[in-house]
């Protein structure tokens, strides 16, 4: 049998050496091997410089996503033939579609959030213009660009399909080629997977690459523009995170370890109620989803310590319904662990933990299991503790990597919140409660130890996707044993792969490197109104000037009587000259803004198809009855939108009163029409 093959430097690798065996989970025969044998890990890395890094670079964050979205819809087409063969590493359907589906799905979510949330550009600006003189002539901006390395990932062997997809979306997204390194025991789901990915031509070359096999010297040829995200054992994340080339070129390393994640139940749920049914049942699903093989899962169960009996109670007859055996099976709802040395491994950890407390269901050593043989497979009961003493130290540092748990006991928040912290920093934990005072407190005392908390409830049970799942929008990591790093976390993972560097120059100089318009930057004023360009025909600066209008007393009444704002400051003299800011009766602040709009629009149809907003509003100065008004309007930004027949366009918008003060100051946003095919 022939070992998996890689796909590096533009071709796919078949090493001559035999290989490292690779077993079926379920069956336990060999299915195929595995081997590093012959591959140059420098020429690979160099391969994504040289090949992937700059194809990714000319695409806008747009085009990225586009392919992005490509990519997920490829792979949904073959998502039967993925569940087929996640079977062979254990995973039921079920476990299967976390994996598979949860993987596409974040590709998926970093290809909306690449069109709706950053620009159809190569440059990602971050945050306003610093002045930084007096004058206006001296400004900084922040802007991010893609790290000119490789995004180099070491997975975990629990999610071959998620774990790989999860770290290549961000990113993809954020201009960076990928090079995978599945854990041995699964490896075969991720070569499918990248097979799949390769064969569909849709990402450019060398943006995705694939070493089957041991890491080697791989670390050796990392450079400062690389990055590592790692997922496994906090031992391995500590070996790697302090390798001489990590540290002495200060490479960007994210790590996603061991966690002792707890979930919390609150005084309140008491038996009957729906927050005790959620909690048992949120734990039985941890222990047994992916057979507990899951970073995520809950490994301390804290309980109020008089309703520990019935919480071992009710989690041990629901897990008695719990099938174990061949994943195929639809009867079945937990199947194998990885491997029989994985199974080993969980043994072991059960060890110190049977010291600290008790079983109050399962047996370590036999299972009744349908449908295959438990010897040769990797089969495992579930198992529930029960540790009375919570102040042992062994629930707070074993972690036994399969379908276990330990209830713990505590009798006060302050104690709940203090053995939270005893992990030492989690990926996640959650609190299931009512009680909006006890989550409040529970919340606080546990956020510096942990990535995410959720706080589960009747109110958010049906739409709560679970203490377990990572979502692509919200940050996936921890700090402490949990690694430090963070995964994914919405845009905040695209800047990860990216540089940010803080560029000081002149207005004009600053809008032509950003591609924003900059205050202070020369304005562009032609016969033509901006109003009255096409898309294409825009450029940034493009200023139309309007006004000025005189805002009179009727203007305020009418205004006033008309929307129903009779606020004293428009209406009552005498209570407006008592106010401090203002002195006198004044005009709204949404009227300023009406008449400004009235004042730079130009109303016939044309390629301005909608105004969809503003943003950063902020009145300014007053505006009493008497003061003209005057508007600025400038072409901030130009967005257009790759598979749409217009684009966005923001307007830098300034009005100001007779006197030169800015009187409103805020962004126009509109969609505008590009130039229509043979004109």
């Amino acid at each position: 049998m022939a070992p998996l093959p890689s796909y590096v430097s533009g071709g796919w690798h078949r090493p001559k050496d035999e290989g490292a065996p690779l077993a079926d989970a379920v069956t336990g025969e060999e299915i195929g091997r595995i081997s590093a044998s012959g591959i140059d890990r420098g020429a690979v890395l160099e391969h994504g410089r040289r090949v992937g890094g700059p194809a990714l670079r000319e695409l806008t964050f747009h085009q990225r996503a586009a392919l992005l979205k490509a990519l997920a819809l490829h792979l949904r087409e073959h998502r039967d033939e993925l569940y087929a063969l996640s079977a062979r590493t254990g995973a039921t359907l079920t476990d299967s579609r976390i994996d598979v589906d949860g993987g596409i799905g974040v590709l998926l979510s970093y290809a909306s959030k690449g069109k709706r949330e950053l620009p159809n550009d190569t440059v990602l600006i971050e945050g306003d213009v610093e002045p930084l003189g007096k004058g206006g002539t001296f400004a900084g901006r922040h802007l991010l660009v893609p790290l000119q390395g490789v995004a180099v990932q070491i997975n975990a062997f629990n999610f071959p399909v998620w774990g790989p997809l999860e770290k290549l979306a961000p990113a993809f997204l954020a201009g960076m080629p990928t090079l995978v390194k599945p854990a041995a025991q699964t490896a075969y789901l991720t070569a499918r997977l990248v097979e799949l990915i390769i064969a569909s031509g849709i990402l450019p070359e060398g943006t995705l690459q694939l070493l089957c096999g041991d890491a080697g010297d791989l670390l050796d040829h990392l450079t400062e523009q690389d990055a590592v995200a790692f997922t496994g054992s906090a031992a391995t994340a500590r070996t790697l995170r302090t390798h001489p080339v990590v540290v002495g070129r200060s490479v960007r390393f994210n790590a996603e370890a061991d966690s002792l994640n707890c979930s919390i139940l609150g005084p309140d749920a008491r038996p009957g109620t729906a927050e005790f049914d959620l909690f048992v049942r949120q734990l039985v699903t941890e222990m047994t989803v992916k057979a507990g093989q899951k970073c995520t899962a809950i490994r301390r169960a804290l309980v109020p310590a008089r309703l520990l009996d019935e919480v071992a109670e009710a989690a041990a007859e629901r897990l008695a319904r719990v099938t174990v055996g061949d994943p195929r099976d639809p009867d079945v709802r937990m199947g194998a662990l990885a491997g029989l040395e994985q199974r080993e491994e969980v043994r072991r950890g059960l060890k110190p933990l049977l010291d600290a407390g008790r079983i109050v269901f399962g047996d370590p050593v036999t299972v009744d299991v349908v449908g295959a043989d438990p010897e040769r497979g990797a089969f495992m009961s579930p198992i529930l503790l029960r540790a009375d003493d919570a102040g042992r130290p062994e629930p707070h540092e074993v972690e036994a990597f399969g379908p276990v748990s330990t209830l713990l006991p505590y009798s006060s928040v302050d104690e709940a919140v203090a053995l939270a912290a005893r992990g030492r920093g989690s990926l996640v934990g959650s609190v299931v409660t009512a009680d909006p005072a006890f989550a409040r407190r529970v919340v606080l005392g546990a956020a510096p130890w942990h990535g995410r908390l959720l706080v589960l409830n009747e109110e958010d049970a049906k739409e709560s996707t679970g203490h377990g799942s990572p979502l692509p929008a919200l940050v996936h990591g921890g700090p402490g044993r949990a690694g430090g790093g963070e995964e994914m976390g919405g845009i905040r993972g695209v800047a990860h792969h990216m540089r940010r560097t803080a560029v000081q120059a002149g207005p004009a100089m600053l809008t032509a490197i950003t591609g924003r318009w900059t205050p202070g930057a020369p304005h562009t004023r032609t016969d033509v109104h901006p109003f009255r360009k096409h898309l294409e025909e825009l450029r940034i600066g493009d200023t139309v000037v309007a006004g000025p209008r005189t805002v009179t007393l009727d203007d305020i009444e009418h205004f006033a009587e008309f929307t129903g704002d009779t606020f004293y400051a428009h209406m009552d003299e005498d209570a407006a000259k008592a106010n401090p800011f203002f002195g006198g009766r004044v005009a709204h602040g949404y009227l300023v803004v009406s008449f400004a709009a009235g004042l730079f629009v130009s109303p016939e149809p044309g390629p301005v198809l909608a105004n969809y907003g503003l943003e950063k509003l902020r009145f300014l100065a007053p505006t009493f009855p008497g003061d003209e008004l005057t508007v600025t309007l400038t072409a901030k930004q130009i967005t257009p939108r790759e598979d749409a027949a217009y684009g966005e366009v923001r307007w830098d918008t300034r009005v100001t009163r007779g006197d030169g003060e800015t009187v409103a100051a805020y962004d126009v946003l509109t969609l505008v029409a590009k130039r229509p095919e043979g004109e």
